[in-house]
């Protein structure tokens, strides 16, 4: 299946999820037996350990080398044959080099943020299985090999989201998550179906050889009484999985509900791993993407829609872990447009940009609740730069990446998508997402620093109790901090630069035909072809930062200068404040659309069918009536007397022999 390219060590690639699963093994199965301690050391090791492999191959793959083969045979049924292989470079490289470093420093700030939990080895497990998982996605040559890990990563996470499982809102939420990924997942199983269909095959190198001859054989299926073309029905039921993966509307409702789950894993998921599992796959599949202008089209739309209306939401949050959770949602759309818009380097930029800055936010976050023992409402906190230096510094770099202020990590993401969308002509659908992100940099800009002046600055409002015991959280959490914090700083400008992934000539830039664009849609060559002429002009190179500019100068006025501005606004807009603050009722709307029928249903289900018609009508009343009356006169033969029973014996003697003399 596909001829096997290898410059790049076997053993090294192997070893690199290797490496997390056998961690999580040991801290899986023996982790009764183990210290706390030795634990952490198994689990933290073995990461940082794939982490230096991971560079360790990043550097070669900078160099050309690549890697393309299969191991073993997974599954072989007649002309189906699933292999287990990888699939090695840049992009594979660039996502094992985020993923490796996140969770690296994931795995280090978890040492002082777990400590003395009763679950402490389980979580280290947990998280190292989820790295795994996540490299597995990353790295395999085929379909089924990214639907193991797609599926893996969902498991973990609904795990880790409801790790405290005595917490009645832990489990709800984890099984909230779960359930929406499985819509998701049902689109992106019948796409991976729908490939080894048509193509005959689930190897990447294959199918996209055969995409071009495909799409020009004009194959056409018919799909709820609609024609369409097979490469589009294709791409469009793998987007529904990047949907629920990735937190799009309307599919996003799990993402900020997965708070529950401890600090370090909300860090995990939304920076890192199965968040960004979506945007890896549209662009690992942009072969076929390319092909189908209305798969694009969704993409962009459902991008720019999430970009938009989770940014709204954010706007008025109180809990300080759900402000940054919707920001991921809203970030993941900025990607997602990228993609739509054929600049999957840029998306995948802003995506690697964005791991390290919101990693940091959500970290940044768990050392403010550790200090003030628990609380997350930003209300209750106020002033903590005093207690908090390193975290307040950190955090500062990781808002101002977000809000794309230069040169820190985001301004050069995600200008270069706001830009790509600007120049990519596919009528109103652009230009909506164009007007959708832009609004979206203010937005974002405005609720970042609103929760960093609410919690460093504006009064304090911390409780007394709480605030005689406010210190800087210990080195084990704010090292990892200090390392992201060089990642939101200079991860912008190294990529940029250095490994100049900007460059219009896809096919011959970083990412090399490892991301495919056709001439007609590289928004990236226009882009450069319109700096040069001049026509970008002002506002459309610097509107982005002058929106982010004055987002937070916004965010200072309302809550550092005048910190009595927004209960007067709230006053004043009641109603479109409790619009947003709950969320624009999407949970309310699908607990009557969907959750209360089938409560119904179920309801109807058990009470008229398995009580009434099979418990009472056919077991009490059928069955067990039956039985009952069978047992009733058959209990009448056993009287407990021999004669009785010597009687019995001998009609039956009696019986067999005459059976015999008529058989004779």
């Amino acid at each position: 299946m596909g001829e096997t390219i290898t410059t790049l060590n076997t053993l090294e690639l192997l070893a690199i999820p290797a490496l997390p699963l056998i961690a999580a093994l040991a801290a899986g199965l023996f982790g009764w037996a183990l210290k706390e301690t030795l634990t952490h050391w198994i689990t933290c090791v073995a990461v940082v350990a794939a982490a230096g492999l991971s560079v360790d191959v990043f550097v070669q793959v900078l160099n050309g080398a690549s890697f393309y083969g299969n191991f073993w045979t997974w599954m072989l049924s007649d002309g189906f044959v699933v292999p287990i292989g990888m699939m090695i470079d840049p992009l594979t490289a660039i996502m094992m080099l985020t993923v490796t470093i996140v969770s690296a420093c994931v795995h280090i700030y978890t040492i002082g943020y777990m400590h003395g939990d009763p679950g402490y080895s389980r979580f280290f497990a947990y998280i190292s299985a989820f790295t795994f998982a996540m490299l597995v996605l990353v790295m395999g040559n085929n379909f089924f090999t990214l639907f193991f890990g797609w599926e893996a990563v969902g498991l973990f996470s609904y795990l880790l989201i409801g790790f405290w499982f005595k917490r009645e809102a832990a489990n709800y939420a984890a099984l909230k998550a779960f359930i929406v990924n499985r819509i998701g997942d049902f689109g992106f199983l019948v796409g991976v179906l729908a490939i080894w269909y048509y193509f005959g095959t689930v190897d990447y190198r294959e199918v996209f050889a055969a995409v071009s001859s495909f799409v020009a054989e004009g194959h056409v299926l018919n799909f709820l009484g609609w024609e369409m073309d097979a490469i589009t029905f294709i791409c469009l039921a793998l987007f529904i999985g990047a949907m629920g993966k990735s937190g799009q509307v309307p599919l996003h409702v799990w993402l900020p509900d997965s708070m529950e789950g401890p600090t370090p894993i909300s860090a995990l998921i939304h920076a890192a791993t199965m968040v960004t599992a979506g945007v890896f796959m549209v662009a690992r599949l942009s072969p076929m993407f390319e092909f189908s202008e209305t798969a694009l089209a969704a993409v962009i739309l459902v991008g720019a829609l999430t970009a938009w209306l989770c940014a709204t939401i954010g706007l008025v949050q109180n809990d300080i872990k759900r402000v940054i959770a919707y920001s991921t949602c809203s970030q993941l759309g900025y990607m997602f447009v990228a993609c739509g818009v054929s600049a999957y380097s840029a998306g995948i930029f802003h995506l690697m940009t964005h791991a390290y800055f919101k990693s940091l936010l959500f970290l940044g976050a768990g050392s403010v609740i550790h200090a003030v023992l628990a609380q997350q409402d930003l209300r209750k906190m106020g002033q903590l730069r005093k207690y908090m230096p390193i975290t307040y510094i950190t955090m500062l770099i990781a808002a101002l990446a977000l809000s794309g202020v230069p040169p820190f990590a985001g301004f050069w993401s995600k200008d270069l998508i706001i830009e790509a969308t600007m120049v990519r002509d596919m009528g109103w659908v652009s230009e909506l997402a164009y007007y959708a992100l832009l609004s979206g940099v203010f937005m974002t800009a405005f609720y970042t620093f609103r929760m960093f002046f609410l919690t460093f600055h504006n009064s304090d409002r911390v409780p007394a109790e709480i605030k005689a015991h406010l210190h800087e959280s210990p080195k084990v959490i704010t090292v990892p901090l200090m390392i992201l914090a060089i990642g939101a700083l200079g991860s912008g400008a190294w990529g940029y630069y250095s490994l100049n992934i900007s460059n219009p000539e896809v096919m011959n830039g970083f990412f090399g035909s490892s991301l495919f664009v056709l001439d007609a849609h590289n928004p990236l060559m226009r882009l450069e072809e319109l700096e040069h002429a001049g026509e970008i002009g002002f506002f459309g190179e610097y509107m982005p930062m002058i929106l982010a500019f004055m987002g937070i100068g916004l965010a200072w006025l309302m809550y550092f200068k005048e910190s009595t501005m927004p209960a007067k606004l709230g006053a004043a807009f009641p109603r479109l404040h409790a619009f947003l603050l709950n969320k624009w009722y999407f949970d309310e709307l699908y607990e009557r659309i969907f959750i209360r029928p089938a409560r119904c249903l179920g309801t109807l289900l058990w009470q008229k069918g398995d009580l009434a018609m099979i418990d009472k009508g056919m077991i009490h009343g059928g069955i067990i009536g039956s039985v009952t009356a069978g047992a009733a006169k058959l209990r009448r033969i056993q009287t407990g007397m021999v004669y009785h029973y010597a009687y019995g014996m001998v009609i039956g003697v009696f019986g067999l022999l005459t059976w015999l003399l008529l058989k004779a």
